[in-house]
């Protein structure tokens, strides 16, 4: 299939799955278009039997595309830039502490007690799987998916300060996470021994130089939007800082995620806002940026969902899937413990912060693509199989039960003033 035809077979499926999201099931998008197409999915298999035609066409255009490549190197930029240029700059950066150490100190532990626990589970299960192995599975598991979180969250009214920790956290420990992933695919692939030196020059280039070179787009992108007031140009800057952005970034070899949140963040905050946009051209950018969110959303959902069809389910692997969900969530309410207990002394946490922070941590595309970047040897199949189910309760379970967690514990936005 050309690539024409591919995104208009998506947007029109996109079209009408959330249409028929909106009319009859009345659930957040991002939950709705993943249970419809999923329901599409079994549909097609099901009718195979009778003529497998609806069946071919979705596994020729599942096949056509590399989902890895697609999210990863193409719509988390835009999708993280979208989500960083509407967080609240001024309650994040009360939020700075906490949300980093859950970025990487978080992100960190819970790679290391995913890879273990998991390892356990398979030798129990009799699948003999290399450590480094487990390990790569703890480290694509455990970054939260801004995409989905950003979405349902607005919906299940989380407190403000909570909000903007678990959305802070789940903007940057994408970009952390990914670096953890490939710092450890490379010393699992790796013939040559691999060094500390190695792993902290590898992991310095991709954060540190992620961070500046979004600080410099960032700042590039301020300069220009402040000397001119031509909204249509001013909307086409964002655009290219983003595009161009993530090509530089992909040449230098840094973390194009981190860099694409920086420069949201800078371009999008109430300061710099006020200094370079006039309201008519706020009103364009935002709505922009909110438009491109919510259409890379509904494509990203309806994938995730036809990936179904590129799985080998085995039962062996399916029964590790379901233990690996409570597994991973325990390994999460773990690893947030030390940064809570640190921070909840210094900020004022509102009560269950850590409960509400696990069950609120949706897994979601990013942990499909980078279990789909497993090469054979690495167990891919098997770590495919775990990584969607834990992604599908994810989404589905945990993203339609949050606001009712939140509501349960008293927490929701009506007592917010109460909190704070």
């Amino acid at each position: 299939m050309d690539f024409y035809l591919i995104c208009t077979i998506l947007i029109v499926l996109a079209a009408i799955f959330g249409y028929v999201n909106v009319r009859f099931l009345k659930l957040p998008n991002t939950i709705g278009l993943m249970i419809i197409t999923l329901l599409f999915t079994l549909a097609a298999v099901g009718l195979s039997h009778f003529n497998d035609a609806l069946l071919e066409a979705e596994k020729e255009l599942i096949n056509s595309i590399n989902f890895e490549k697609v999210l990863l190197d193409g719509m988390l930029s835009f999708l993280l830039f979208a989500g960083a240029l509407h967080t609240n700059f001024e309650q994040l950066k009360v939020q700075r502490g906490p949300v980093l150490a859950f970025a990487t100190i978080g992100v960190l532990t819970s790679t290391f007690l995913v890879g273990g626990a998991l390892y356990l589970i398979l030798m129990l299960l009799g699948i003999p799987v290399d450590f480094i192995y487990c390990l790569l599975f703890g480290a694509l598991i455990s970054p939260t998916d801004p995409i989905a979180v950003l979405g349902i969250l607005k919906k299940a009214g989380a407190p403000k300060q909570l909000e903007t920790k678990i959305v802070g956290e789940s903007l940057f420990n994408d970009g952390v996470g990914v670096v953890i992933f490939l710092t450890l695919f490379q010393i699992a692939g790796s013939t040559e021994p691999v060094t500390a030196l190695d792993v902290l020059k590898l992991f310095g280039i991709e954060v540190i130089g992620g961070v500046v070179l979004g600080l410099v787009i960032g700042y590039i992108t301020y300069k220009l939007l402040k000397s001119i007031d031509d909204y249509d140009i001013e909307v086409i800057i964002t655009l290219a800082a983003v595009m161009g952005g993530t090509v530089i970034a992909q040449q230098l070899h840094t973390s194009a995620p981190l860099a694409m949140v920086t420069a949201g963040l800078l371009v999008g905050n109430d300061t710099s806002r006020k200094n370079t946009m006039s309201h008519l051209t706020e009103t364009y950018v935002d709505k922009f940026w909110e438009l491109l969110d919510i259409l890379l959303n509904t494509i990203l959902f309806v994938l995730i969902g036809m990936e179904l069809l590129i799985l080998t389910f085995e039962v062996t692997a399916i029964v590790a899937g379901l233990i690996a969900i409570p597994v991973v969530l325990a390994c999460r309410y773990i690893a947030l413990l030390l940064p809570i207990a640190y921070f909840s002394k210094k900020l004022n946490f509102v009560p269950r912060t850590n409960a509400i922070m696990t069950w609120g941590g949706l897994r979601g595309g990013i942990s499909i693509a980078l279990a789909l970047s497993l090469t054979a040897e690495m167990h891919r199949d098997l770590f495919l199989i775990i990584t969607y189910i834990i992604v599908v309760f994810s989404i589905i379970v945990q993203g339609l039960t949050v606001g009712t967690v939140i509501k349960k514990f008293g927490l929701n936005t009506a007592s917010d003033k109460e909190i704070q």
